[in-house]
């Protein structure tokens, strides 16, 4: 039986990208999740409903893609804000095989009030970066998002 050295863990410990953004996210997570505590909301459904704030209501395919979500977890991060009456998700108007989620007024109030308090924590990971930190992380974060 081949085995790996322990040095070798250490190796990857120390520089695996993938492990380092992981954990750096499950972090930032944390944060925002207790941020928005006071507002019933995670992180993760706080980004959700962002992503529902426009104009006009996007395909499922969009949210997906928008937050690297295949559909099927789409589809379940979406089930508990439809029960608390904070989105919709309805049939596309000349698509009915399409369907289209949409924040409700609830929904539309409720990402308002969490909004300072998601500015307020963001302002405090932003300042604790220094000039300029924060930006180049996001320039870093998008380029290995998209790969441009």
């Amino acid at each position: 039986m081949t085995t790996v050295p322990f040095e070798t863990t250490l190796r990857v410990r120390d520089t695996c990208l993938c492990m380092h953004v992981q954990r750096a996210a499950r972090a930032l997570a944390r944060r925002f999740d207790s941020a928005l505590r006071p507002v019933g909301l995670t992180s993760g459904q706080f980004s959700l409903l962002m992503s529902l704030n426009r104009p006009a209501p996007p395909t499922m395919a969009e949210v997906a893609a928008l937050l690297a979500l295949d559909r099927t977890t789409l589809t379940a991060a979406l089930k508990p804000l439809v029960r608390r009456g904070l989105a919709e998700v309805r049939p596309d108007a000349s698509d009915a095989r399409l369907r289209r989620p949409a924040l409700t007024d609830e929904g539309r109030a409720l990402i308002a009030r969490a909004l300072p308090l998601w500015e307020a924590e963001h302002a405090r990971i932003d300042r604790s970066f220094g000039d300029a930190g924060a930006d180049r992380l996001r320039a870093d974060l998008r380029w290995m998002s998209h790969g441009d």
